[in-house]
């Protein structure tokens, strides 16, 4: 046989790309794990309490004589063997900042190689990191080439056998980078209407032509191949070493309790400060950069070009020990600290409050309780307008939009399970992160599909590793906050009910219920700015301003066709600059 005899059309070369091996359902329009959640969970809780059963034999071992050998025997033998190690895993993937879970951790391990397959595939077309044709036809169009492009193929089919989850996944939108790369590569496209990253008319129909759309894609590959930018958290973990933020600060003297502390934003040079101060509560379970991401895209940026004076609360990484702390502490200690320092150094000024998301959520009640201890010595409230950011502050089935989440707890939270591998610790990132998923369905698939289609701009690969390098590493969650946190607010809505209690100074009102109604008595005037769109915060969600202070006198409400993180977007974030700094400069 000749060569020339052993060379495949490239429609059949291609059509490997189309067999999906393993149990990798494409048709999926969620993401869904391997394994049932609710089978892994029931069998999870039955270890841990046969290993309590074993225990309380061992313990009371007297009493089963003749039998207390065989008891003692298996208890220390399930303990060493099977409950322990999975302890002792848990707490190895939380040092080394892995996730604990072993199927989505593979799945990571298997994301990252696959890759490293699409970086080793481009570099046989490219040369000096531009998109060579004379190359790419070696490939396509000689048995030598297709050998090679049958291996790549072959490699990233066996990565896919071992991928867990289904459905609208990160590999997904890797598997279309693929075909994307190998339709660009032979010219030829697997199935002319179902393109990867072909850009579409508002009636569905494709608004390039083939060729324009081969042009484009080059593009793509060329400016994701000269950054390596096919993993996009691990690019953005090179491209931003480990640190995101654009306002130069200074901690606090003194700020720091535990992990947390308190930043002091400078102003830039030559602006004068107008008198006032913003005080930003930030939420649990992010980095604070969000609100400082980037040039163009930080509030901090925006709000200190007006001349304010601004403090931000940075929980940080919350230690082992700090798991027993609860909302008690990150709801009033910190920010009665906090405030105690700026109100010190600034004495005369009027000081104004900015939340976002869980923090706008926990400064309302602080707020409310601050404002009940004032009036309760008639002095004057200090605080006297709060801004609020995607904050929601109603938890229930119906209106608020939250039931999808309020029953995704229900169904899957299990605070004996969460104890035994958390104990009195921190919970990760990455289970926080499977929650949040959960009513975002397929949202790691549409990040990456978005930042693969908008890698056609060398600009907008730069422009995206901040906000990449945000969301992909998330900070700890304090065990008892956390279990808090979906108690008390997310299942029972103890905020609407008029149930939430917060510690005082002031003997009668120590542990009561937060009187929400003081923000109205004390004048605080609220600005809500929510999102049509939103997952995390749904506008049925965010009603503080339709509910506390000065309702229908001073309150405000923004609604926008937006979602949660708008900040990432120049556009929508200088429409909330506008909004927020009207809102302040008025009476």
């Amino acid at each position: 046989m000749t060569v020339q005899e052993s060379v495949e059309s490239p429609g059949n070369l291609l059509s490997l790309v189309e067999e999906r091996p393993g149990p990798f359902a494409e048709s999926f329009s969620v993401s869904a794990p391997l394994l049932n959640k609710e089978a892994s969970t029931w069998f999870m809780e039955k270890l841990f309490q046969y290993e309590e059963m074993l225990e309380y034999g061992a313990r009371y071992s007297m009493f089963w004589w003749p039998f207390s050998g065989p008891v003692l025997w298996q208890q220390a033998l399930f303990k060493t063997m099977v409950t322990e190690p999975i302890r002792k895993n848990v707490q190895v993937a939380l040092r080394l900042r892995k996730d604990p879970d072993m199927f989505r951790e593979t799945d990571n391990w298997v994301a990252e190689k696959y890759a490293r397959l699409l970086y080793r595939l481009c570099s046989h077309v490219m040369t000096d990191d531009r998109f060579d044709a004379g190359k790419a036809r070696q490939l396509s169009d000689t048995a030598k080439g297709q050998e090679v492009l049958r291996f790549f193929i072959g490699e990233c089919a066996n990565l896919e056998k071992m991928y867990s989850a289904q459905g609208l996944t990160k590999l997904k939108a890797q598997k279309d980078l693929l075909r994307s790369i190998l339709a660009v590569v032979t010219e030829t496209s697997l199935n002319d209407a179902d393109l990867p990253f072909m850009k579409r008319r508002p009636d569905g129909s494709n608004a390039l032509t083939f060729r324009e759309y081969i042009e484009e894609s080059r593009k793509r590959i060329e400016n994701l191949y000269r950054v390596d930018a096919f993993d996009p958290k691990g690019y953005a973990e090179r491209a931003t070493r480990g640190q995101i933020g654009c306002s130069a600060f200074e901690i606090v003297d003194g700020s720091r309790m535990h992990s947390v502390s308190l930043r002091h934003y400078l102003l830039p040079e030559g602006v004068r400060p107008n008198g006032a101060v913003l005080y930003l509560s930030t939420p649990l379970i992010n980095r604070p950069e969000i609100f400082d991401l980037a040039p163009g895209k930080s509030v901090i940026e925006g709000l200190l070009k007006e001349g304010y004076q601004i403090y931000m609360v940075d929980f940080g990484q919350p230690l082992r020990e700090q798991g027993q702390l609860g909302l008690d502490f990150y709801a009033k200690k910190v920010h009665d600290y906090c405030l105690n320092l700026i109100a010190i150094r600034h004495p005369r000024s009027e000081i104004h409050v900015v939340g976002y998301c869980m923090g706008g959520s926990l400064i309302l009640p602080y707020l409310a309780r601050r404002a009940e201890e004032r009036l309760a010595a008639d002095i004057p409230m200090d605080i006297r307008k709060v801004c609020l950011m995607a904050t929601p502050v109603r938890f229930d089935d119906r209106q608020s939009g939250h039931g999808p989440m309020r029953s995704y707890i229900r169904k899957h939270y299990n605070e004996y399970i969460m104890t035994q591998l958390f104990g009195t610790g921190n919970v990760p990132p990455q289970v926080i992160d499977e929650g949040v998923s959960e009513i975002q369905p397929g949202v790691q698939y549409n990040v990456m599909t978005g930042f693969y289609e908008r890698a056609a701009d060398a600009d907008a690969i730069a422009d995206a590793a901040p906000f990449l390098y945000w969301l992909t590493h998330g900070t700890r969650f304090p065990a008892r906050a956390h279990q808090e946190w979906l108690g008390r607010f997310f299942l029972g809505n103890e905020l609407m009910e008029g149930r939430f209690r917060l510690p005082s100074s002031d003997p009668d009102l120590d542990g009561k219920p937060v009187d929400m109604d003081a923000l109205r008595r004390a004048g605080v005037a609220i600005f809500d700015y929510r999102g049509s769109r939103d997952p995390i915060a749904p506008a049925g969600s965010c009603i503080a301003s339709e509910t506390w202070g000065r309702t229908g006198d001073g309150n405000r409400t923004v609604e926008k066709d937006i979602g949660h993180i708008f900040v990432v977007s120049r556009k929508l974030l200088s429409g909330f600059l506008s909004s927020v700094t009207e809102f302040l400069r008025g009476s």
